[in-house]
């Protein structure tokens, strides 16, 4: 099989266990969903990526501004359900919730990016966190950088000339993020 490799124990220092790494295979389009949870604004982003080569496939948002908390993580349940089953990613890159100053912030955030995620686990699809530090570093090579630095990346990475809103460009800021460190571990492997 290509893309697999089991090292030897000399290559892991002499230890008794084994790691098989899996990479994706050059030459092969990786589909990566980018998500920026969010319990009113839900970003996602879609790209595809062919090694170093990435390409726009779509974005936007998911609005719930009205009705129960509960109702909320329901429609970002289904409609990211929706987007799973039209785009149909390999990846999915999600950021990692952090903890400021508002705790019921932090919870409600929290039970947003679960609604998204439960939608997306079936079995196949990989789910990487990242912090949002580690995304605008990888993005701008800044980890405090604005958002619109980020947005500005995704554009020219993407060459994408279209509306762009602040969740889009983060959740396509987070799928870039990912697809930049399977090119890495792809390169790694070899």
């Amino acid at each position: 099989m290509r893309g697999l490799r089991l090292k030897s124990l000399d290559e892991l220092g002499g230890r008794a266990s084994a790691v098989l790494t899996v990479a994706p295979v050059a030459g092969v389009r990786v589909r990566v969903l980018g998500i920026d949870p969010g319990s009113r604004r839900t970003g996602f982003g879609v790209i595809d990526a062919n090694g170093s080569q990435l390409a726009y496939v779509a974005s936007g948002t998911i609005a719930v501004t009205d009705g129960e908390f509960t109702h909320r993580l329901r429609t970002i349940f289904e409609r990211m359900r929706a987007l799973i089953s039209e785009y149909q990613p390999a990846e999915v890159a999600v950021e990692r919730v952090f903890v400021s100053k508002n705790a019921d912030s932090a919870l409600k955030l929290g039970q947003a990016r679960g609604a998204a995620l439960c939608a997306v686990l079936n079995g196949d699809t990989r789910i990487s966190e990242y912090a949002p530090r580690a995304v605008k570093r990888a993005l701008v090579g800044y980890g405090a950088a604005e958002k619109t630095q980020v947005a500005w990346m995704v554009r020219q990475t993407l060459a994408f000339d279209g509306r762009l809103t602040a969740d889009a460009a983060d959740a396509l800021a987070l799928a870039i993020c990912h697809a930049q460190h399977l090119n890495m571990n792809r390169r790694v492997v070899r």
